[in-house]
């Protein structure tokens, strides 16, 4: 599974790399203030996840997939250990590396997701939006893919994030492989590792203090899974905290690595 990625050079040999992992819809540039923010001090590594951005598409979508494709990305790089930061879908992903292959996970940095089931429907406007448009091959544009979209999806905010990964480029006007998303969405809201399965080293949490991903009742599971694990949350924003409240999240996440480095 070929994965597009950037990397960024490391400002000191000795370093050890961060890689970035978006959330479901996004691509790698999702992440691009912190990646900016922390490249001054390690390379950073900002990574398509498959069936996003430029990465291949593939008809498998789940947890273990995607973690395997960034432990193979690694092996690639000759990258024996790295920082891993993932928002959402992402986060999950960085988790399910983190334990699958321990020792290779430095540390590991969680925003606004836990590693739980979540319901179903959370995403039924969105891909009502998303499929709204791509049953439109006139479209061309963004503005009136916009339009569409605004039937099912009244955020424009929302609507501006999955915009960012509109082209005409894709049959579909997505460059995310809209139908296996869809097809495996149950994949992606689930998490498919036992209770015993753990990753010993440091954890970090980071919650959006108006999002409801992240509550009181997943602490079970995340000291199941994540023994070392503390948390954060950023007051006044919602699940998107890394692009509402850009300063704030990357100083945590460098003061966070900063402690494990």
């Amino acid at each position: 599974m070929k994965l597009n990625y950037q990397i960024t050079p490391a400002p000191q040999a000795a370093t050890i790399p961060v890689v970035l992992l978006h959330g479901l819809f996004g691509k790698q540039d999702n992440l691009g203030l912190l990646k900016q923010h922390l490249m001054t001090q390690y390379s950073v590594i900002s990574v398509d996840l498959r069936n996003h951005g430029l990465s291949e598409w593939h008809s498998e979508m789940n947890y273990h997939a995607m973690g395997e494709d960034i432990l193979a990305l690694l092996a690639q790089l000759h990258i024996p250990q790295a920082h891993l930061i993932g928002h959402s879908m992402g986060g999950k992903a960085a988790m399910a590396v983190a334990i699958q292959q321990p020792t290779q996970v430095a540390s590991l940095t969680v925003a606004d997701i836990a590693p739980v089931s979540y319901q179903q429907d959370r995403h039924s406007a969105v891909f009502a939006a998303l499929q709204t448009v791509a049953k439109k091959p006139e479209v061309t544009s963004r503005k009136d893919a916009d339009t569409l979209m605004s039937q099912h999806l009244a955020e424009p905010s929302v609507r501006q994030f999955l915009l960012k990964s509109f082209s005409n480029d894709s049959p579909s006007h997505w460059q995310f492989n809209l139908d296996t998303l869809a097809t495996h969405y149950s994949d992606i809201m689930g998490w498919p590792f036992s209770a015993d399965q753990q990753y010993p080293g440091p954890v970090l949490f980071i919650k959006g203090g108006a999002s409801d991903y992240l509550q009181p009742e997943h602490q079970p599971a995340i000291m199941n899974h994540f023994p070392n694990a503390t948390a954060r949350v950023i007051p006044s924003c919602g699940h998107w905290l890394h692009a509402e409240k850009p300063a704030l999240f990357n100083g945590i996440v460098e003061r966070f690595l900063q402690q494990v480095s």
